[in-house]
């Protein structure tokens, strides 16, 4: 059903003033964001377009190129997207600052638009003397290899922000859990340069979509 079929009072800027944001599915969020649809089509219709290409936290790590795909999503409300679920992640992790997340799981929870994303993204977590979560910075995209991941990158915030120790962590878009013979090299290099300077590696923890794999809990670190 198109926008302009609804009664006034069902539309989802009508329902969020009257009921709140709550009450709205994702797709009337959507279309709240995107704000306008296209020819033949209304914002709530390629909103659900949207959700149908990119279920759940896809939709936050498709990056504007991948939402443009999506017949009526252009340049403009491709980056409207984005830019929602980059505020949305931000808040996320603010609200959950005074957690501790040494346990993998928490880092899998952590990062929920990473582990779906098509390009490796290799994320450093910063931690302070409990292990609650001061800063989380992506040190690189792409084929991760030990020049793109150099100790200095990772371990230069950590003296910036005096943590007191770090967690990296790497999704495998193929959804291979294993790690590689470059995981293991890189996370050998970084294990050394943090007791070099006094911050430990505590975890290199490997994601997927569907599960994640700990290094430490495998005995490889």
């Amino acid at each position: 059903m198109r926008l302009c079929d609804l009664h006034p009072v069902e539309r989802p800027r009508e329902r969020l003033s009257r009921l709140g944001a709550g009450a709205l599915a994702d797709e009337e969020l959507l279309a709240l964001v995107l704000r306008s649809g296209c020819a033949g089509a209304s914002a709530l219709e390629v909103a659900r377009a949207l959700i149908a290409e990119f279920p759940g936290p896809r939709l936050g790590g498709a990056g504007p190129e991948g939402l443009r795909r999506v017949r009526g999503v252009g340049a403009s409300r491709a980056a409207a997207v984005v830019a929602a679920a980059e505020l949305g992640r931000r808040w996320a992790l603010s609200c959950d600052e005074g957690l501790g997340v040494e346990d993998p799981g928490r880092v899998w929870e952590l990062l929920h638009a990473v582990r779906s994303s098509r390009k490796e993204h290799f994320v450093a977590l910063y931690l302070d003397g409990r292990n609650r979560l001061l800063h989380q910075e992506t040190v690189s995209v792409g084929t991760l290899t030990a020049s793109l991941v150099h100790p200095r990158e990772v371990f230069g915030p950590a003296v910036e922000r005096r943590a007191a120790a770090v967690i990296v962590a790497h999704n495998h878009p193929s959804g291979e859990l294993r790690p590689s013979p470059e995981d293991l090299e890189t996370t050998r290099r970084l294990a050394q340069a943090g007791r070099i300077l006094g911050l430990p590696l505590l975890d290199h923890v490997i994601v997927t979509e569907r599960g994640h794999l700990s290094f430490r809990r495998e005995g490889r670190l």
